[in-house]
């Protein structure tokens, strides 16, 4: 079943080359949400005293957001576009494959190198990292696996739970992992876009909605 759809979509597993991309926009093209629906945090301020963020792609980007706002000490989270070269993009033009961006979400946290953990843990337990440009049936750049940090000492445990969890997956018989480990500020133009209103907790407001995320079965232990 997944060769078909790779290769219905084989277009869209291509990464578009920069001067290709969309040309998007100097502001956003829709007027954008700030209260989380879950959380009632702000999710367009900027980070505050002992706050981090990290961006976060791995597939769908209502399923990975409903895993992220459930961990911890996170303070809040987002659904939105980063990795590609585009500025200002709409959900149309990322499906389209000509912006080179992920659906991705940012997560805002406080707690330090524990809380980052515990999040990677779910990350990479919640969708397959093994899978190029691809999360079960949707087929595309828009869906690859990604981890973009925006603090050096983040990438230092990225890297490291990457490492481990690679581990895992040999000792389960798995593949090799395909995610993307770069800093935000080096991924495509290096911009995080927040998404459409609509894009926002959407599982939270629509519980049946479509999600193929779910523990993949390989557990992650980061010590």
């Amino acid at each position: 079943m997944w060769q078909y759809f790779d290769l219905l979509n084989a277009h869209k597993k291509q990464m578009v080359p920069r001067e290709e991309a969309l040309p998007g926009r100097d502001a956003p093209a829709y007027p954008l949400l700030r209260e989380h629906r879950v959380l009632g945090t702000d999710m367009l301020a900027p980070t505050g005293p002992g706050q981090q963020e990290i961006v976060l792609a791995g597939g769908c980007f209502w399923g990975i957001e409903r895993v992220m706002w459930q961990v911890p000490q996170v303070v809040t989270t987002s659904a939105g576009y980063a990795g590609g070269w585009t500025p200002n993009p709409t959900y149309e033009e990322v499906f389209s494959a000509r912006t080179g961006h992920a659906e991705a979400v940012r997560v805002v946290y406080e707690g330090g190198d524990d809380t980052l953990r515990a999040i990677l843990t779910q990350f990479w337990e919640q969708h397959d990292p093994t899978t190029a440009m691809r999360q079960g049936n949707d087929v595309g750049t828009q869906y690859r696996s990604a981890v973009y940090w925006t603090e050096p000492g983040q990438g230092e445990v990225v890297r490291d739970s990457a490492a481990r969890y690679q581990e895992a997956l040999d000792a389960a018989g798995r593949g090799r992992i395909t995610t993307e480990l770069a800093p935000l500020a080096e991924a495509g133009e290096g911009h995080y876009y927040p998404a459409e209103p609509e894009h926002q907790q959407y599982l939270a407001v629509h519980p049946g909605g479509y999600c193929n995320h779910g523990f993949n079965g390989v557990a992650c232990r980061l010590g």
